[in-house]
């Protein structure tokens, strides 16, 4: 099944910028964030003297926001905790790897995070983050991702979205690409394509949460409960 969203050519013609500077410092990746400061759109993503920045494009935002939603009403549907911290900065000093996420939640781990500032020192990563790479590749921030531990990525690209699950083996921790999220086993990217799908073509955002809500009401009760374990 293939899917174009039915994007407005203005909006396509609005292309993700990237750009990659080597040999950047520890130092100078922190100093870059304080300056910048929050409340931008602009994401910075570091990996051992790489950095790379992004400023996204209008589709891309639309997109992030979408799936945003999605997450929040599953989680509202199928009773879970929740606690969203967007873009955050994820930093790990020991490994020489940072990054901001187009969008971040604590699910699984909802609880030890709340009210508390993201501190991967002493915090456990997001459960699940967000990833739109519609015109650049997210394949160095997916690697960062692992190596911070993120248990689940949701990727979308502009043809599709794919779940990758952090799993281990042989003592090596890897993301693995599967039909449905670790985090909401009864959801499968062909019924989040058709909920994106729905949302662009009535253009309202809320008709998509309102047919979300109304397909997990009517899951059989086993698939919801799996779920919610």
């Amino acid at each position: 099944m293939t899917r174009s969203h039915t994007l407005t050519k203005n909006l396509l013609e609005q292309t993700t910028q990237r750009i990659l500077l080597p040999n950047v410092s520890w130092s100078t990746y922190q100093a870059l964030l304080a300056d910048l400061g929050s409340g931008r759109s602009t994401r910075l993503a570091y990996d051992r003297g790489s950095l790379e920045i992004i400023m996204p494009s209008d589709i891309h935002e639309i997109l992030k926001h979408l799936l945003e939603r999605i997450v929040t009403a599953l989680t509202e549907e199928l009773d879970l905790p929740i606690r969203g911290v967007g873009s955050v900065t994820l930093n790990r000093e020991d490994l020489q790897k940072g990054a901001e996420p187009d969008a971040g939640f604590y699910i699984q781990n909802a609880a030890k995070v709340r009210g508390k500032t993201i501190d991967l020192a002493i915090a456990p990563p997001p459960d699940l983050i967000i990833e739109v790479d519609i015109y650049s590749s997210s394949s160095r921030r997916l690697q960062i991702y692992q190596d911070l531990g993120v248990g689940e990525v949701w990727r979308a690209t502009q043809t599709t979205i794919q779940f990758y699950q952090l799993v281990t083996v042989d003592g090596l921790s890897e993301y693995r690409e599967c039909d449905r999220s670790p985090t909401f086993p009864l959801v499968t990217a062909e019924i989040i394509q058709q909920w994106l799908e729905l949302a662009e073509r009535e253009q309202d955002d809320n008709a998509m949460v309102r047919a979300l809500r109304q397909w997990v009401r009517t899951q059989p009760t086993e698939n919801v409960t799996e779920s919610s374990s």
